[in-house]
């Protein structure tokens, strides 16, 4: 046992993270979702939505973390065991949020691959039209035959 610890506050903080983390693991899926069907407005909206949930589950690994160090206790999975050991269903739910963590963390990886895919895609579109943008535009003659357009005056002209 770890004495000098609200295990009451940790087995609601683990539930909290617990639920945060739960919405950010189908937050993350639908960001896939989107990203493989290439939705850039729904994309910059779930940005914001995305941010805002990795800021509550900071707030409260930060406030697990602090009770933690205020007992002198490790920030680590085993204390949390020993400590939530005398209450299975937070000890469940504590397991379960380990492994959501590593299912987010998988799935953040997998959509950073993604978007890293998406913009190197970008990038070569972006170069075939701006080296296309750099070719002397082609005028067809009376017949129907292409003809480089070179800017400037006509020989001649004012």
């Amino acid at each position: 046992m770890t004495p000098g610890i609200d295990r009451t506050r940790m087995a609601r903080l683990v539930q909290d993270e617990n639920v945060l983390l739960r919405d950010f693991v189908a937050l993350l899926g639908q960001e896939q979702a989107l990203l493989l069907d290439g939705d850039v407005d729904a994309l910059m909206a779930l940005a914001g939505q995305k941010t805002q949930l990795y800021r509550r589950l900071q707030f409260t690994a930060d406030e697990r973390t602090r009770l933690l160090a205020a007992a002198r206790l490790k920030p680590d999975a085993e204390v949390m065991r020993r400590i939530l050991e005398g209450n299975p269903a937070a000890l469940a739910q504590w397991q379960d949020t380990l492994d959501l963590a590593s299912e987010a963390h998988a799935l953040n990886a997998l959509n950073g691959r993604l978007i890293t895919q998406r913009m190197q895609h970008n990038q070569q579109a972006l170069a075939v039209l701006l080296a296309a943008a750099e070719q002397p535009a082609a005028t067809y003659g009376p017949d129907g035959q292409s003809r480089p357009h070179v800017s400037g005056r006509h020989f001649g002209s004012a």
